[in-house]
């Protein structure tokens, strides 16, 4: 179970660091955009992110 987690997080971390390996100036733009975006749009960005993340592992399983 511990070994299934470390992979994970393994994989969100290299997925995440595509971004700003391959293109720097988009990712530096996206973090003023995001910067500019209310609390709530913020959470609502994170919660559709965790509800899609979730329905892609009730999918997977």
């Amino acid at each position: 179970m511990l070994d299934t987690f470390l992979i994970a997080i393994a994989l969100m971390l290299i997925l995440e660091g595509m971004i700003p390996f391959l293109s720097p100036h988009t990712w530096r733009q996206a973090f003023k955009k995001l910067i500019e975006m209310e609390d709530g749009q913020i959470r609502f960005v994170g919660l559709s992110s965790m509800l899609v993340g979730l329905l892609l592992l009730l999918f997977i399983n």
